[in-house]
């Protein structure tokens, strides 16, 4: 932003330090504004309610979200596959893992979001999909509910 002095012929330069503060500040602002949680979450999956569900104590160091409905498909990172076409996925974030330094696919937390009409046998069916490629910790999300 260039200013003229009427006075002399010298060409006076605006401060733009405060305008770059408060841009830094309004980005930090936002970045804690957004829940970054919510990504993985497919909207169309309704998790079914339990009584005896308790939330995890301690957050995995690497995790593995999968969303199950009930015509088979899993949903994971926004696409939809098959739960036979699984393996590069798996693949895929089992090396993922291992470059975040988390050798053992045994490390890697795998928790199914799975429909409240989805049958049973699928979700095993998912589990033994994620077993062939070496994972062992799994979670099932459900509603808490309360009485």
């Amino acid at each position: 932003m260039r200013l003229r002095n009427t006075k002399s012929c010298q060409i006076l330069e605006g401060d733009l330090t405060p305008m770059i503060d408060m841009t830094f500040q309004l980005i930090a602002f936002f970045m804690l504004l957004i829940n970054f949680s919510e990504v993985d979450r497919a909207e169309e999956i309704t998790l079914p309610s339990s009584v005896l569900a308790v939330p995890p104590e301690v957050r995995p160091d690497y995790q593995v979200i999968l969303n199950l409905e009930p015509a088979g498909e899993v949903i994971f990172e926004g696409q939809r596959t098959q739960i036979e076409r699984m393996d590069p996925i798996l693949i895929r974030q089992v090396n993922s893992a291992k470059r975040e330094g988390v050798d053992n696919p045994a490390d890697i937390a795998v928790i199914i979001r799975s429909h409240e009409d989805t049958p049973t046998g699928l979700v095993q069916e998912l589990i033994a999909k994620c077993q062939e490629a070496e994972l062992q910790s799994f979670s099932l999300r459900v509603k808490e509910k309360i009485n």
